[in-house]
């Protein structure tokens, strides 16, 4: 299982990009937020463009904003691997699809916790990742939603019956007590904030998770 690490609530964001980078973490998780989609705000191109400046690692970037296309046509970053935008924006699914496709990147689909699977079956033969929300979205800190449990093991079983080759990412409240639960439920990504962020030693933290 893959490790995506949020620096959303970080104190220092280029500080911990760089002691990610001395780690074995697989990508940067960086949340796009545009204060309407979500009540939050944060991450300028601006900013996004200097943390990418500094990392080694490949960057998971996920897009929580009502209008994806707007800010997708600025990025231009070569080390963005997936670019997710949310299934729930009032936008055309696949105009977002084919616009992300087009600049080379992967595509990734997120849906909120309330959001049915059932919901995004249609998309689900498009897209590269599709990002479950462990939280509801918007803010780092949250605890772990039990039920995602219940909505993995309904994906798993449905991307076997269909013969998908999506990768399943997880994103909120992962810490050391729900790591390996997720391992079992074969989850390809994982991202994690303040459990690594906040420690001193994120290579004993990640040992610990092992």
């Amino acid at each position: 299982m893959k490790i995506a690490v949020s620096v959303l609530n970080s104190k220092n964001r280029i500080e911990d990009v760089l002691r990610l980078n001395d780690s074995r973490i697989d990508y940067l998780h960086i949340d796009l937020m545009d204060g309407s989609f979500v009540s939050n705000k944060q991450f300028s191109i601006y900013e996004i463009d200097k943390l990418s400046d500094v990392s080694r690692k490949k960057i998971d970037l996920h897009m929580m904003v009502e209008n994806p296309i707007e800010y997708i046509e600025k990025i231009n970053l070569r080390n963005i691997e997936y670019i997710t935008f949310h299934y729930e924006v009032k936008q055309d699914i696949n105009k977002i699809i084919e616009e992300i496709k087009a600049l080379g990147y992967k595509v990734g689909m997120a849906i909120k916790p309330d959001t049915l699977i059932e919901e995004v079956i249609p998309y689900l033969d498009k897209i590269d990742l599709l990002l479950i929300m462990s939280v509801e979205p918007g803010y780092g800190g949250q605890e772990f939603i039990v039920n995602t449990y219940n909505k993995l093991k309904e994906l798993t079983k449905l991307r076997v019956k269909g013969n998908y080759t999506f990768e399943i990412e997880v994103d909120g409240g992962i810490n050391d007590t729900n790591y390996k639960n997720l391992e079992e439920l074969k989850v390809d990504i994982v991202v994690m904030g303040t459990y690594l962020t906040n420690s001193d030693n994120i290579e004993e933290k990640l040992k610990q998770l092992k």
